[in-house]
């Protein structure tokens, strides 16, 4: 409506304009200058009405999108400044709609997690539910002293459980802090494995470092060594009794390398794509150890190779897995010299 009152202004000030003209031209120019008038009144009539159809419709077009959420095709304009801002909507409602599509992927992908996670700690929740009565009704104390560890190991899952999911929540969140220093790989990898020692006593599984301490890399030494911590810590969860997990660093012109190699029964082919998916826990491989819960890490959730591959690419390194051709899984930590 507003449009429309202001072409009819435009025109009536346009039709005293050349009305002026005409009274002030002499009487053989008056036919001529009227005429001529006529025809630009005509004219600028008819390309504002055509521009204000044209922005009338794309007006329409953006109230679709707004309140329908369709998506509407803006390149029925031709040329000219209206054409320019049919281009610059059709590129925002573009963004719009990849906007929409991701938030609705992550609004499933954080339900889907939180059912995870829900499962995850309901798990051992109910078992230390389970076994409160069993406690209370223990007369020989050797009985209560075993199912008081017991349930110490539980809450203890628990608690890494939930000190995880924490870590890599700040991980996704973009708000852990990462430092960038010239770290020792050797330095790392102690760090790494001293925790594990007993453990891996415990399951009569050998321990082997081949590190160069000269290897460094730019990074931040307690998150990648936490990293490194539950790579080791997997691999002797799955390398049976006899076996051997070895830790190599290495520094080439490149990059710096830290190696896990053991003596398991590998990576299944089917759990290879997923083995750094969060909660993702492959099928018991045939020839894996079993070992009493008493001295196991808490462990089990799925989510600790995914902490370490989360951790490394925090510091712009990269973390794979695969099979070694003589028998066993392998996992390497590379840190590139250069970012390109």
């Amino acid at each position: 409506m507003g449009s429309a009152s202001t072409l009819v202004r435009q025109c009536a000030v346009l039709e005293v304009l050349v009305a002026l003209v005409a009274g002030a031209a002499p009487a053989e120019a008056k036919v001529w200058v009227l005429g001529t008038g006529a025809l630009a009144l005509v004219f600028f009539l008819g390309i504002s009405l055509y521009r204000h159809r044209q922005v009338r419709r794309l007006a329409d077009e953006v109230d679709e999108v707004l309140h329908s959420g369709r998506r509407v095709d803006f390149s029925n304009c031709r040329e000219g400044d209206v054409a320019v801002l049919a281009n610059e909507l059709g590129k925002m409602t573009a963004r719009l709609a990849r906007t929409s599509e991701s938030l609705a992927a992550e609004r499933n992908a954080l339900a889907d997690s939180l059912a995870d996670v829900s499962h995850q700690i309901r798990t051992p929740l109910t078992a230390v539910t389970l076994m409160l009565p069993v406690v209370e009704r223990a007369d020989d104390p050797l009985e209560r002293k075993r199912a008081v560890r017991r349930l110490e190991t539980m809450i203890e899952r628990v608690s890494w459980l939930v000190t995880t999911l924490l870590k890599i929540a700040k991980v996704d969140a973009g708000a852990m802090h990462v430092e960038r220093r010239c770290v020792s790989a050797a330095t790392v990898a102690h760090r790494a494995v001293a925790p594990l020692e007993t453990a891996m006593d415990l399951r009569d599984v050998a321990l082997v470092l081949d590190l160069d301490e000269r290897a460094t890399f730019q990074g931040d030494a307690p998150w990648t060594a936490e990293a490194l911590e539950n790579i080791v810590k997997n691999c002797m969860e799955h390398t049976p009794a006899g076996g051997t997990v070895t830790v190599t660093a290495r520094e080439d012109a490149l990059a710096t390398t830290i190696v896990v190699a053991d003596t398991g029964p590998g990576i299944a082919s089917d759990d290879l794509p997923h083995i750094f998916d969060r909660f993702y826990r492959g099928g018991q491989s045939e020839g894996a150890p079993s070992v009493d819960e008493d001295v196991r890490q808490p462990a089990g959730f799925g989510i600790g190779l995914s902490l370490a591959q989360a951790l490394v690419s925090a510091q712009g390194g990269t973390l794979r897995a695969a099979n070694n051709a003589e028998g066993g899984a392998r996992f390497e930590i590379a840190f590139p010299k250069l970012v390109v």
